[in-house]
C-alpha cells in the first residue's frame, strides 16, 4: 500500500501535482484556493491567492501567486508545461471569508475575502473556465487538499468538519 505525497502550497504561492499526488494549503481565510484539473491528464494546479489585483503592488519582483489576476496565468502555464489543456480545465474555488466585520463608510475596501472571491472568477471566465464547484465567503477560516487522480477537492474547517466538493 503506498500513501499518497502531499505537495505543499504556501501563502501567495501555487504548484502543480500529477501521478497521484495531492496539493493542500492551509490558512484560507480571506485568501481563496483556486485549484484547476484536468481529467484527461489527471493533473492538478492550485493557488493560494492572497489579494484580487497585483496593480496594488508595490514589490521590485512581483509574486505572481499572490494575485488573482497574475496567479491564474502562471498556473495555466504551469499545468500546459505538464500535458493539461486549457478547453478541459475544471476549476473549484475554496476561501474568501471575511474574517472581520467593519461598520465604518470605507468598509467595502476591507471586503478582502469577496473581493478575492470576484477576482479569481473573472480571471476563470476570461480564460473560459468552468468553476464546477466551491466552498466560498463565510466567516471561517479552511484547508483545503485536491487529488490529482480525481480531481476531489476536499475542505475541512473547525466550525463546519470537512466536506468534499
Amino acid at each position: 500500500m503506498s500513501e499518497t505525497v502531499i505537495v505543499k502550497v504556501g501563502m501567495a504561492d501555487l504548484n502543480v501535482a500529477g501521478g497521484g499526488q495531492s496539493l493542500r494549503t492551509t490558512g484560507l481565510g480571506s485568501c481563496v484556493g483556486l485549484t484547476l484539473f484536468d481529467p484527461v491528464v489527471r493533473v492538478a494546479g492550485m493557488a493560494h491567492v492572497m489579494l484580487p489585483s497585483s496593480s496594488i503592488s508595490k514589490d521590485a519582483a512581483l509574486n505572481k501567486a499572490k494575485y488573482a489576476d497574475t496567479a491564474l496565468p502562471e498556473l495555466l502555464l504551469r499545468m500546459q508545461k505538464v500535458g493539461a489543456i486549457a478547453a478541459r480545465l475544471q476549476a473549484k474555488l475554496a476561501g474568501g471569508a471575511q474574517m472581520f466585520t467593519f461598520s465604518s463608510p470605507a468598509a467595502d475596501t476591507m471586503r478582502i475575502g469577496p473581493r478575492n472571491v470576484e477576482a479569481c472568477k473573472e480571471a476563470l471566465w476570461r480564460y473560459n473556465i468552468p468553476i464546477i464547484a466551491e466552498d466560498t465567503g463565510g466567516n471561517y477560516g479552511r484547508t483545503i487538499e485536491i487529488e490529482s487522480a480525481t480531481g476531489k477537492l476536499f475542505v475541512r474547517s473547525v466550525q463546519l468538519g470537512a466536506k468534499e466538493l
